[in-house]
């Protein structure tokens, strides 16, 4: 017999049979049709949680300023590029210009140190944290009495007795992320500052006090760093005698002198308000509709879910 004949009359083994898993696209349709009414009943459950849900959420204003930044004709600014080179000379800086000045003033903006004294020095605590909703009739917030007192005008304490007065960091996160937007435009250099609130009017007002505060902010830095040079560079100045060094110091000091009476002078100092801000009469939230129509496509794929699984279950028993 030849290695052949003998490897041939082995007996073969089978390879075995595995079960099929997939699942026929008709059977599935059939599986969703006889599921009609598990569909159907889960769907309008969602549908009428999201409308439920969507009914609940109060209306969003916003209010928005259009800014420019503020040009320098001549002024403080200018004067010291022009004079940066004699600046050097005294080891002094007097910037970069008012680019510098727009993209600083856009990060403090933003800043926690600058947006806690605005909560702090406009009273934001109250309108932040311990309200509900804007009463558009009386044109009064709805109180949270849960956290605010307002008729003793207090905060109250949770549960464990741990009183319910918002922290600073607290405030300043809740109005980052719900109230504040700030974009510019890189073609043209506008600025939109955009405020949200519940309230129209609050809106508008926090937006317009923003706008004046950061210029005010920006010109009494600017105004104490100029101040702080001349201080310098007239001690500097009594300290010698060379003519050349001397004059010097003198244009320098005229250019601080002048940056400090310019910026004084202006009451837009890195702003130009060119679209103020006003009061929304229409809501930019929540969007109702497509939290709804979320809602019942979420319930849609839920109820097609429980419905697919449920026959992957039911066939994977068949072929056992």
């Amino acid at each position: 017999m030849t290695k052949y004949e003998a490897f041939s009359a082995q007996p073969s083994k089978e390879l075995p049979q595995y079960p099929d898993d997939e699942i026929d696209l008709r059977e599935l349709l059939a599986t969703l049709w006889r599921g009609k009414w598990v569909v159907i009943a889960t769907t309008i459950l969602f549908a009428v949680a999201g409308v439920f849900y969507a009914l609940s959420k109060p209306n969003i204003y916003q209010a928005s300023v259009l800014l420019a930044p503020a040009q320098d004709e001549g002024g403080g600014r200018g004067i010291s590029g022009q004079l940066g080179g004699l600046a050097s000379l005294a080891g002094i800086s007097l910037g970069n210009g008012g680019d510098n000045q727009t993209v600083m003033a856009k990060e403090v903006l933003q800043s926690y140190a600058f947006l806690r004294d605005f909560i702090d020095r406009h009273e934001l605590a109250f309108p932040l944290m311990a309200t509900e909703a804007w009463d558009m009739e009386s044109e009064r917030w709805v109180v949270n009495r849960q956290v605010f007192n307002p008729e003793t005008r207090e905060w109250l304490t949770n549960e464990k007795g741990e009183s319910l007065i918002p922290t600073d960091w607290d405030m300043v996160k809740k109005f980052r992320e719900s109230h504040l937007s700030l974009s510019s435009n890189k073609e043209t250099g506008m600025v939109t500052l955009s405020i949200k609130s519940q309230s129209p009017p609050a809106a508008a007002y926090w937006a317009g006090k923003m706008v004046h505060d950061i210029n005010e902010y920006m010109r009494e830095q600017d105004v104490q760093e100029a101040e702080a040079r001349i201080t310098y560079l007239e001690d500097k100045l009594s300290e010698t005698n060379i003519s050349g060094m001397q004059q010097v110091f003198y244009q320098l000091i005229e250019s601080e002198t002048r940056t400090v009476m310019l910026a004084n002078a202006q009451d837009e100092y890195i702003f130009r308000t060119v679209d103020p801000a006003f009061v929304p009469q229409e809501k930019v939230g929540p969007k109702r509709a497509l939290i709804v129509a979320l809602a019942t496509t979420l319930g849609l794929m839920f109820a097609t879910l429980i419905l697919f699984i449920r026959l992957v279950l039911n066939t994977g028993k068949a072929t056992q």
